[in-house]
């Protein structure tokens, strides 16, 4: 009876040790994965948002002097709501 308690618990840690291992490796690798690409900057005319631009000059169409282009994402986290 003796020898059978001891395989059980055995077995038991054997099988603890193997799920433990295992739910390590399920888990993804946020620091690995998440890669942070540089912003690429454009310019663009105030008047005609189609004209878009690498670099600064003026735009094309009407020679208004082009902007920086800010992204939506950044234009939604500058945006505050009034109560």
């Amino acid at each position: 009876m003796k020898k059978v308690m001891l395989m059980a618990v055995a077995i038991l840690f054997s099988v603890t040790g193997a799920f433990a291992a295992h739910s390590g490796r399920m888990l993804p690798d946020t620091a690995k994965t998440k890669k942070v690409k540089p912003a690429k900057v454009q310019y663009t005319c105030t008047m005609h948002p189609e004209v878009l631009s690498d670099k600064p000059g003026k735009c094309p169409k009407c020679g208004m002097t082009l902007v920086k282009k800010e992204s939506a994402k950044k234009k939604a986290d500058t945006m505050k709501m009034k109560m």
